[in-house]
């Protein structure tokens, strides 16, 4: 029986999202520490100016950075959980939801994506990331 690996699960349902998804240019799960733990299209690592940004180092320390400090100020406003955190580009869009309590899943978008749609399956997809994360592998 071949090994499972988490990392092939992820990547697997961000390759899901990106196709259910029109305008979505790359994922990333991002632990709370800002490691990457799945990126799709997945590859080499790249410089944020390179054609796939979204499995840099930057990109995902960044998103975690982003959480933490939002998280830190819903909390101090007594505004409860962050849901997604959105940050709108004139070229397109970083979008950030939280993965369970260890991880995040941010997305690139383009400047003409259908965003209430994308935040439906980003919502979707974070929930089932959570799963993958959780899930002791040695079950299957």
């Amino acid at each position: 029986m071949p090994q499972i690996y988490r990392v092939d699960l992820l990547e697997r349902e961000l390759k899901k999202l990106q196709e259910q998804v029109g305008g979505i240019q790359g994922a990333v799960v991002v632990s709370i520490e800002g490691l990457v733990i799945a990126a799709f299209p997945p590859g080499e690592e790249h410089d944020a100016v390179d054609g796939n940004p979204t499995d840099s180092p930057q990109v995902a320390a960044m998103a975690a950075t982003l959480v933490a400090i939002s998280e830190k100020v819903l909390q101090r406003l007594a505004r409860g959980d962050i849901d997604r955190l959105l940050i709108e580009g004139d070229d397109g869009a970083l979008v950030v939801v939280p993965a369970g309590n260890e991880a995040a899943l941010a997305v690139l978008v383009n400047k003409n994506v259908k965003m209430g749609i994308t935040l439906l399956a980003l919502k979707r997809t974070a929930k089932k990331i959570a799963e993958v994360l959780a899930k002791d592998l040695r079950e299957r």
